[in-house]
């Protein structure tokens, strides 16, 4: 494993799978910059821990030059935000959330560009279609994602934040190349375990969902970021990870 010290912003930090994130990229001799909401609740030892930097604010009230700031010693970032599991975090406002920070984090580095391509690895959903890939989903998965995404605005999120790295930024962009993770269900282990991934998904995430772990998808979002072999390979696409 190639550990070159490197420091990687993480926004959504402080969710479940952003903590996941932010440990093993320490564990791996990584610096971290994290973005968490002013009341997050974040771990006692990231405080006191000297590899990482905490930046208490609101993503979606950061503007692009504050943003260029925070990156600007960055070579990658990740993003692991996601809607709050509640009524307002669900329906309320922002709508746009992932989809506006993806935006706001594009322009950034752009601001930031220094002829070297800087990584930016998404967390995102195996109910989302890679449409580079021409995947399908058979009829009753359009159905019931049909629904959800017309009554879960959440997912319409998700699709969209996808959708502006593969359509906006693309394959060939100067200075930033993006892989889009979709873990399936997603479960709490205490340990990295043996994992797969697959260009598309294997099983219905509707009807034959797979389980993967929170801290396996901190731990593969981890080595794309280290691992120049690993980000080759998956770069410009959408990996699926599962359990073993």
């Amino acid at each position: 494993m190639e550990t070159n010290n490197l420091t990687t912003l993480v926004i959504g930090a402080s969710g479940a799978t952003g903590k996941e994130l932010v440990n093993q990229l320490i564990l791996m001799g990584q610096n971290v910059k994290v973005i968490v909401r002013p009341l997050a609740i974040i771990p006692d030892t990231w405080e006191t821990n000297k590899s990482i930097s905490i930046i208490k604010a609101n993503v979606s009230e950061i503007e692009v030059n504050e943003m260029a700031n925070y990156i600007k010693d960055c070579q990658s970032v990740v993003s692991c935000l996601g809607h709050n599991l509640n009524f307002r975090g669900i329906f309320g406002k922002p709508r746009k959330l992932v989809t506006s920070a993806v935006e706001l984090l594009c322009s950034a580095i752009e601001k930031n560009s220094n002829g070297h391509p800087f990584k930016f690895v998404l967390m995102n959903t195996t109910g989302n279609r890679n449409k580079d890939l021409k995947e399908t989903f058979s009829l009753g998965e359009k159905i019931v994602i049909g629904l959800i995404r017309l009554l879960i605005p959440p997912q319409l999120d998700n699709e969209t934040a996808a959708d502006y790295l593969r359509l906006n930024i693309g394959q060939n962009h100067e200075n930033i190349q993006w892989v889009a993770v979709r873990p399936d269900s997603l479960i709490n282990e205490s340990n990295v375990t043996g994992y797969e991934l697959h260009a598309s998904p294997t099983r219905s995430p509707i009807f034959n969902s797979g389980k993967t772990s929170r801290i396996n998808v901190g731990n593969f979002m981890a080595r794309l970021i280290i691992e120049n072999d690993l980000w080759e390979e998956w770069k410009g696409k959408m990996p699926v990870i599962y359990n073993k």
